[in-house]
């Protein structure tokens, strides 16, 4: 099958890839039941004419804006920070979590001078804090973010949240509330002009399952 007869579709490897895969059936793409267990990052499934690239959620977007995917699966979260040139074409409603301040407990803000906020997302993180008026120190970490304030390396610490579980088996608490996050249905800008019709049906089918109905006519 020729790569133009394919859409190339990027999804996060993680917690989200499962249930982009589940919404993608119930829209009934014939995805096949050994699909989850692969090890491949490159699968092909030409009974549904779609070709998926598995990769780290951050990257997702990176993928679809140099057009190496045509749409592809991210988070509200890797949206912002990423800042791509793409189009955000639906809300899946999937992932639900948002993204949170904390801190040790018995953490006092008040003492602070420019403290130190470690995170994954650091231009979120520091747009954020520039809207609040508050002056403080970006510190970029890969993972383990709860670490940082127990070691002293950070005063506070910018995470998503699902539970909480983790903050609280590290002696963390909650400070503030920041934003809802739901993973998003992207698409490269050009790939919606040269496959807009593949694309389109796609949207559509995964509009009816999420919302119970197709797009309206625009």
């Amino acid at each position: 099958m020729m790569q133009e007869d394919l859409l190339t579709v990027a999804m996060p490897k993680g917690r989200i890839f499962d249930e982009a895969v589940d919404l993608l059936r119930k829209a009934d793409y014939p995805i096949p039941p050994e699909f989850e267990d692969s090890r491949k990052l490159i699968i092909d499934v030409p009974e549904a004419n779609l070709r998926f690239i598995l990769a780290k959620p951050m990257d997702v977007p990176t993928y679809v804006e140099h057009g190496v995917a045509d749409v592809g699966v991210a988070g509200k979260d890797v949206m912002i920070e990423e800042k791509r040139d793409i189009y955000e074409v639906l809300d899946l409603k999937i992932s639900a979590c948002y993204m949170a301040v904390a801190a040790r407990k018995g953490y006092n803000k008040s003492h602070e001078v420019a403290p130190k906020i470690a995170s994954k997302y650091p231009n979120l993180t520091s747009e954020y804090f520039r809207q609040k008026g508050e002056q403080v120190e970006i510190i970029k970490l890969n993972g383990s973010i709860e670490l940082a304030p127990i070691v002293g390396l950070a005063d506070r610490i910018v995470d998503i949240v699902s539970t909480g579980q983790t903050l609280k088996e590290n002696g963390l608490v909650e400070i503030e509330e920041m934003i809802q996050i739901t993973s998003r249905f992207i698409v490269n800008p050009v790939s919606y002009r040269t496959k807009a019709a593949m694309i389109d049906t796609m949207v559509d089918r995964l509009d009816e399952v999420i919302n119970g109905k197709g797009r309206e006519a625009e």
